[in-house]
């Protein structure tokens, strides 16, 4: 299991939690007050840290959602070649491909050791901006 819970209530920007067991970055929170048999919701603006695609959710605050657990790892570039990049994991060593975007082409060099994410069986490079 790469996630736990928690209460819509301790969600906070910028945060993370999973979207359609999508792993999404929480940009926007907003809270309803209590209705007169009800009780307050919040909708949540989320965008997907590996497709980058819009969500937007309601829910109760007091339901539980999965917060994934997102492991900040940094691999070593062994190779570039045409949309994907191999990479060597600096801990455990393993090699992987994963696929190059163009905004982050002139920093990916072979030699060199960037970071990146992987949550839910998935991989991305981040680059802090």
């Amino acid at each position: 299991m790469s996630w736990q819970e928690a209460e819509v209530r301790e969600l906070k920007v910028g945060r993370y939690m999973l979207v359609e067991e999508s792993p999404c970055k929480i940009m926007e929170i907003t809270m309803s007050k209590p209705g007169k048999h009800g009780e307050a919701k919040a909708r949540i603006v989320a965008i997907g840290i590996f497709d980058n695609q819009k969500h937007s959710v309601v829910f109760p605050v007091k339901h539980k959602v999965k917060v994934p657990i997102i492991e900040k790892k940094n691999a070593q570039v062994l190779s570039v070649s045409n949309k994907e990049v191999q990479l060597m994991d600096s801990d455990t060593f393993e090699t992987f491909v994963l696929p190059l975007s163009d905004d982050i082409a002139d920093r990916v060099k072979p030699g060199t050791e960037i970071p990146y994410w992987e949550a839910m069986g998935k991989r991305k490079i981040m680059f802090q901006n």
